[in-house]
């Protein structure tokens, strides 16, 4: 039995790395479309570029209403007694992102400026002179309270007279944020910067691995249609040996495209294995073998080749969505993110995310280890328990 299970083990291998067109695809599509992802996310959290034009539509649009200047000096002192201006700002709804960084950017350098205004400015100086009149009109407020303010009014307006006088910017320069931030990804290791190559090699690894299994599914069903598997029951070997030798095959073709990719994500971008390797390894092992499972699933449960690919593909394309294999899990909202963690391809890429950028130990993927393993047996088993031996 061992003697025939390798034998059958070796020609699924040799019939697959003979046909170089179908090798070179299976990496090279992968490939391809995982460092496109990469750059796409990679460079997504350095661009600068905010207000850029698209399609004849600007992303993020500020609308500044009539006197704003005049306006908004006067509600610099004057609390909640003065109307504040009131600033729009436009943008389109699939980038509240950018949005939200213009309005940050936005409230710095309208506070400078007004500041500024205020302590050097002619219209500062009429502001201050404005607010004391309503100070002194104010009979809500506290003796004590209303000649405090009185004082830091007219302190403001000595230093506006000092700084026009001299003829210096003084404190002109506006109020400013007391701080800078300094921007720094985390992962578990100091030091190691993300790579968002990495997430997208996971994600399109995890893809096309599905799809390998999707063909191999239907090479089973259109042998099951030749009769082949009729013929080959007459052959002394057993049933779970036919089928385990093509899973086994399967694993392994999965787990070449999935190294040479990160072999050549490790050479051109330097993704590299930050966290536990035998962690990596058995991740790929696990979702490999459950790969597999998944294709003899497909086989036991389809039944012709036609209607079978259709159905599969579809299957497929939802569990690499829901795994986040196109996008990072972490954007989708809470609700999604928690029906997610049942989705074996979540696991694979969690788990290969652990071991790479994030640079985790194996504790962090041992439960998605044996979570994949447990998917891989009960696929496995219901593909065993389908299995249509005698279909014509």
């Amino acid at each position: 039995m061992t003697r025939a299970f390798i034998a059958l083990v070796s020609k699924d291998l040799k019939l697959f790395f003979t046909d170089r067109r179908a090798v070179v695809l299976s990496l090279v599509a992968p490939i391809a479309i995982g460092s496109f992802f990469g750059y796409i996310f990679n460079g997504a959290g350095d661009r600068t570029e905010i207000g850029r034009v698209r399609r004849a539509q600007a992303t993020v649009a500020v609308e500044l209403p009539t006197r704003f200047g005049a306006d908004a000096a006067g509600a610099f002192f004057g609390g909640g007694a003065r109307k504040k201006a009131e600033v729009r700002l436009l943008y389109d709804p699939s980038r509240a992102t950018e949005a939200s960084m213009v309005q940050g950017i936005l409230v710095g350098h309208v506070m400078q400026s007004v500041s500024k205004e205020m302590f050097t400015g002619p219209t500062g100086r009429a502001a201050i002179g404005d607010a004391l009149i309503q100070l002194e009109r104010d009979t809500t407020m506290r003796p004590d309270e209303r000649g405090a303010l009185q004082d830091l009014l007219h302190g403001a307006g000595r230093w506006n007279d000092t700084s026009r006088a001299a003829g210096s910017s003084g404190a002109g320069g506006g109020l400013t944020i007391p701080f800078d931030v300094k921007k720094e990804a985390m992962t578990s290791r100091r030091g190691v910067p993300y790579n968002g190559y990495a997430h997208s090699f996971a994600g399109m690894g995890v893809q096309f691995v599905l799809f390998m299994a999707i063909e191999m599914g239907l090479g089973l069903l259109l042998q099951q249609r030749d009769g082949l598997w009729r013929r080959l029951r007459a052959a002394p070997v057993s049933r779970g040996v036919l089928l385990g030798a093509r899973s086994v095959s399967t694993a392994l073709q999965s787990l070449f495209i999935l190294f040479f990719m990160f072999l050549f994500a490790r050479v051109v971008f330097g993704v590299r294995v930050d966290g536990s390797l035998a962690g990596f390894i058995g991740i790929a092992v696990a979702f490999s073998l459950m790969t597999a499972s998944f294709g003899l699933l497909i086989a036991g449960l389809g039944r012709t080749p036609e209607g079978t690919r259709a159905l599969s593909i579809v299957a497929t394309l939802v569990l690499v969505m829901l795994g986040g294999a196109w996008v990072p899990t972490f954007v989708f909202p809470q609700w999604l993110q928690k029906l997610t963690v049942v989705v074996p391809t979540r696991w694979a890429i969690d788990g290969l995310d652990a071991t790479t950028w994030r640079g985790l130990g194996f504790s962090s993927v041992a439960w998605p280890i044996v979570f994949l393993l447990g998917a891989a047996v009960i696929c496995g088993s219901l593909a065993v328990a389908r299995f249509r031996w005698d279909a014509d």
